[in-house]
Order: C-alpha cells, then sequence, then structure tokens
C-alpha cells in the first residue's frame, strides 16, 4: 500500500477523533446523567489532612446512598448531635469534633473498611455513625422560624471552622468520640472501649449543672432486674432470688467497672445495657425486694461531654479551649 501525505492526513484525524473528540463527547454526555459530582478521597498535604468536597451518605429512612458536600453534612450532624441553643463556642467544638470523627471513617473506608450495614458509603445518618439531618428534614421537624434562626448559628459556627480537625502527634484524632454528660468526670478509653487512647483521658467535667439524667432513678423489682439481666447475658444463668448486690470496683472517670449480684459477676456497662440505664456511673440499694438505681450522666462518657463543653463555653472558654480540655494533646488546624 502507498502511503501518500493525504493517508497520513486521514490516519491523524482518525486518532484526533477516538483519543480527544470522542472521550469528550461521552464525559460530556455522562455529565447529563449523572450530575452529582463523585466523592474524593482526602489528601495528607504535609501534616494536615485536606477535606473531601463531597462524600457518600447512607439515609436510613429512605435506602438510599447520597452525595452530600461534606461540610453541610458536618452542619447536618452537628444540627443532629447538639442542642442549637447551646453557646456558639460549643457549636464550633462539635463542629470540629464532628467533621475529625467523619474523616476518620472516610479514610478507613478507603482501604475496605465501609461498614456492612451501608456498604456503598463510608458514613450514614444515625447513631451508627453519627446523627445526620439534612435542611429538608430539619425544615419538617423544627419550621421555619428555627431555620432562619437555629440553623443559621450552627451554619455560622461550622462555617468558622470549615475544614479544621483534630490531630494527636502530627496525625488525625482518629476516635473524636463524645457524649452527651459525663456525670463531673469523663471516662478513659480502655475503661470502656477495647483500647487505649493516648487523647482519650479522663479528665474532669465540672460545668454540667443544666446537663440532663441527673440523679436520675429507677426502681426495679428483684424479679424484673434478674429477668433483664438474665434476657440480655442468658449464660449468666443469675438466680431467681437476689441475695446481694455490690459494686466491686469503680473506673477512673466513676463509673462501675465490675459488680456482683450473687456469686455472677457484670461490667457497669453491660448492667447499663440491661436495664436500659443513661450511665454506667450509678449506685445501687437493695431493701430484699426492690432494687434502686442512681444514675448521673448519659453516653458512654469517652471524650467530650456536650453540656461540659457548654459550660466551658458559657464561662469564656473558646473551642480550641474546650476541645484540648476534652481531648488531652490534641492540636486543632
Amino acid at each position: 500500500m502507498r502511503i501518500t501525505k493525504k493517508t497520513i492526513l486521514y490516519v491523524v484525524i482518525a486518532e484526533l477523533f477516538f483519543f480527544i473528540l470522542l472521550p469528550a463527547v461521552l464525559l460530556g454526555i455522562n455529565g447529563i446523567f449523572h450530575k452529582l459530582p463523585s466523592p474524593e478521597i482526602p489528601q495528607i498535604l504535609g501534616n494536615k489532612i485536606d477535606t473531601p468536597e463531597y462524600i457518600n451518605v447512607y439515609r436510613h429512612a429512605y435506602g438510599v446512598t447520597e452525595v452530600i458536600p461534606f461540610e453541610d453534612y458536618v452542619k447536618g450532624v452537628v444540627a443532629g448531635e447538639m442542642p442549637s441553643n447551646f453557646e456558639p463556642e460549643a457549636l464550633k467544638a462539635q463542629a470540629v469534633a464532628a467533621r475529625t470523627y467523619s474523616l476518620s471513617k472516610i479514610m478507613r473506608s478507603g482501604e475496605g473498611g465501609n461498614p456492612p450495614a451501608h456498604p456503598d458509603a463510608p458514613l450514614c445518618d444515625d447513631t451508627h455513625c453519627q446523627v445526620y439531618r439534612s435542611v429538608y428534614d430539619l425544615t419538617s421537624l423544627k419550621g421555619e422560624v428555627w431555620m432562619n434562626e437555629d440553623w443559621q448559628k450552627i451554619c455560622n459556627a461550622v462555617d468558622s471552622t470549615k475544614g479544621q480537625l483534630m490531630y494527636y502527634d502530627g496525625k488525625l484524632a482518629e476516635q473524636a468520640l463524645f457524649h452527651s454528660s459525663s456525670g463531673g468526670h469523663t471516662e478513659n478509653s480502655e475503661d470502656v472501649f477495647a483500647s487505649a487512647v493516648p487523647y482519650l483521658r479522663s479528665v474532669e467535667s465540672p460545668y454540667e449543672e443544666e446537663a440532663t439524667h441527673q440523679k436520675e432513678v429507677k426502681y426495679f423489682s428483684a424479679k424484673d432486674f434478674v429477668y433483664l439481666l438474665n434476657l440480655k447475658y442468658p449464660n449468666r444463668k443469675l438466680s431467681s432470688s437476689v441475695q446481694s448486690i455490690n459494686v466491686i470496683s469503680k473506673s477512673a472517670g466513676g463509673r462501675v467497672e465490675d459488680i456482683k449480684i450473687n456469686e455472677s459477676t457484670y461490667k457497669g456497662r453491660e448492667v447499663r445495657d440491661a436495664l436500659g440505664l443513661s450511665s454506667a456511673n450509678f449506685e445501687t440499694a437493695f431493701d430484699g425486694s426492690t432494687i434502686t438505681i442512681t444514675s448521673n450522666g448519659f453516653g458512654h462518657g469517652v471524650g467530650m461531654s456536650q453540656y461540659g463543653a457548654n459550660g466551658m463555653a458559657e464561662r469564656g472558654s473558646n473551642y480550641k479551649e474546650i476541645l484540648e480540655h476534652y481531648y488531652t494533646g490534641v492540636k486543632i488546624y
């Protein structure tokens, strides 16, 4: 075959079409049908992590995965997790904690770590991850007045800390846990969960006067007490007759570590779960027929106490001071 200048021109035009023009056309068509941008993988820039613009979030109520702007997700988490009447500095502290915790889950998902409950998304919208409420959800739940006032307050708190995360020893503080109130002291992580985390240390949380679930009293007949424990932990085989209840040990934060009921030993958190208590920070009293349990605090007690954070904010602490108090040794930037 004779190769002419015209043949070469045709070859060049064909290559331009197949390798440049055709992909561009296809991408344009694809953009028509896929308007939502794909979630990004967080980029580590020096010792700071660049947060993604969009993330995947599984919405339980609708059974779908949505692509949501990351900072909008943080706003929805602050609205879902902390009372909107809290001080602005407390809301900022919540924003940084929620952003840090969310990003840690996103980064772990890049290693194949999406939860089985929502394999297509690293995050969901309920307590399995963090409670998230969309603008639509909040408008339906709260109304227009709340949206015009409280929602704007939350948006301002999140916007003013945009992209800020917590780091410990130069790495993302992945376990940025928080809870409603501690009852006066937070917990060492290993006293509640499996491992010791250096920035999750027990600290005082003195400003929780306005917290819910203070000195919360519950009464149980001996029969109901045994039934609930055996229902939750059938292998312990607690007898139907309660003879004695003794707290064996307490954690650094004042929660029950081990408690002995007759001859069976339970963890304080096991009793909390079985009886539906607000906290493992509890005292017991037994008069032979009725067990009285008085608890203080709400939640697992690890990391930031939200009511404690608000108490600190009311006394003039800024959000970085709040976070540095509850997460030992962290830096925020």
